[in-house]
């Protein structure tokens, strides 16, 4: 899933947590790169909770939850809602099947080609 600002991928994580952040836009979820969560403002584009305001919501098996009061809806399920892809700028980066390729090299031990 990219991110839903610039439309960047998520590569391999590191060790520990990752620094993508989840949240919901349109009662869909939807992640944010490290690079947008930099920007001012970027929480302002995501839904918040109708409780207690927060942008910590997360969207699982047909429920948006607020991850700080526990408040718990129902998700919107018309097509409509869903949120617009976001076009990712052609960069000079690899396409997705470079980096699968690259990421089994490194799995199974095989040099890079």
């Amino acid at each position: 899933m990219p991110c839903f600002r610039c439309g960047a991928r998520q590569t391999d994580p590191g060790r520990g947590a990752s620094p993508w952040r989840r949240g919901v836009l349109a009662d869909h979820q939807v992640l944010v790169c490290p690079a947008c969560q930099a920007a001012d403002g970027w929480a302002d584009a995501l839904d918040h909770c109708p409780s207690c305001g927060s942008a910590a919501l997360v969207c699982r098996l047909g429920d948006v939850e607020c991850r700080e009061c526990g408040h718990t809806r129902e998700a919107v399920r018309e097509e409509e809602a869903r949120p617009e892809p976001v076009k990712a700028a052609p960069s000079a980066s690899p396409g997705l099947s470079e980096e699968v390729a690259a990421a089994l090299d490194r799995v199974l031990g095989r040099p890079p080609a």
